[in-house]
């Protein structure tokens, strides 16, 4: 005859609130750095630094350079430039915003929106108010052409937004539901899934949306070189943050990914600190690289954006190496099945 089982008694009030605020301080610690990383990269966007050329060797030109420096100070960096060929050359490979050809009659400002829409308006703001004093209208050039699907040249952003949220989602994924199996097995399946989220990208991108509308196989190739990244680090880190995985991977490729990526704002239209980050964080890799090769024929930097790609394929590389070493040793923590769930349902829903 069996014992009869004492109920457990239900968790106090007091319990029962600490247990809740206890599982509130992610989403409230992913909502504080949300709120700090957005708006204080996207919250005030002026010029710093923003390089425009006057084209043109005689007087007016070299005089018309120098008024426009006087009056705007630190926020362009203005130069002159003997013809519009230089110009061109410049802009091609990404180290000008806008070159303005004086006129009496036709002014025009020379530009390639495919490098950043945003910083070609605000260049075309500064020579607008240029040819306002004049009383002639300003004609605008564009070197590139935008994709079919992507007039503004948004697209690319959002594919990085595809990507990295299908990366470190899958993280998630791979620590809730594969907790049992070897290192060496969850990082195969990471890099698995790394591909299977770039064909999505790619797929979505190129003939569904028409985002990528040529060279698809080169931007494919530079976004599972970017996820790869991404969940190699991830796995990696799930060693030893557990269910604090998804929002280190929220700061590392959220907050201060989508801020420096360059995909809204470019550096010259940035504070120091995210455009300090943008020299040297992946998605800013990823995305200025997609620029090169859909934009400026492959040129431009695209070495290295793709060695900086690479590096982060190499830390997560490193990660890995150091997670295994932890676990061999047997310091690998080990959550519970609703610790697990929880995690996975964060990162999902984020």
């Amino acid at each position: 005859m069996s014992t009869p089982q004492t109920p457990a008694a239900p968790p106090t009030p007091g319990h029962a609130l600490k247990h809740l605020a206890t599982h509130l301080i992610t989403p409230l610690l992913m909502c504080l750095g949300m709120a700090l990383a957005y708006q204080g990269a996207f919250h005030q966007p002026e010029p710093r630094h923003l390089a425009v050329a006057v084209v043109g060797t005689d007087a007016q030109a070299q005089g018309l350079a120098r008024a426009v420096r006087a009056e705007a100070g630190d926020a362009l960096d203005v130069r002159t430039l003997p013809d519009r060929a230089a110009a061109e050359q410049q802009l091609r490979d990404r180290t000008l915003v806008g070159a303005f050809v004086p006129d009496a009659h036709r002014p025009e400002l020379v530009v390639a929106k495919g490098n950043s829409e945003t910083s070609v308006v605000a260049a075309t703001a500064v020579f607008s108010t240029v040819t306002d004093r004049q009383g002639v209208p300003l004609h605008v050039t564009d070197l590139t052409t935008p994709a079919e699907g992507d007039p503004t040249g948004q697209g690319l952003f959002f594919l990085l937004v595809a990507l990295s949220i299908g990366s470190y989602a899958s993280v998630a994924a791979i620590g809730a539901a594969g907790a049992g199996l070897s290192l060496r097995t969850r990082a195969l399946a990471g890099l698995a899934v790394s591909l299977v989220v770039s064909v999505i990208g790619i797929v979505t991108a190129g003939p569904v949306f028409h985002v990528v509308d040529h060279d698809r196989a080169a931007v494919w190739a530079l976004g599972w070189l970017y996820s790869a990244g991404v969940v190699t680090i991830g796995v990696g880190l799930h060693t030893f943050l557990k269910k604090w995985t998804t929002l280190a991977l929220m700061v590392l490729f959220v907050m201060l990914n989508f801020t420096t990526s360059g995909g809204i704002y470019r550096p010259e239209l940035q504070n120091a600190f995210f455009g300090a980050l943008h020299g040297f964080w992946t998605g800013a890799g990823f995305l200025e690289g997609a620029r090169d090769i859909l934009y400026f024929d492959g040129g431009a930097g695209l070495g290295g954006h793709v060695l900086t790609l690479a590096v982060w394929l190499v830390l997560g590389g490193a990660v890995l190496a150091a997670a295994g070493w932890s676990e061999r040793r047997g310091r690998r923590p080990v959550g519970t099945a609703a610790e697990s769930e929880e995690e996975l349902a964060e990162a999902v829903a984020v």
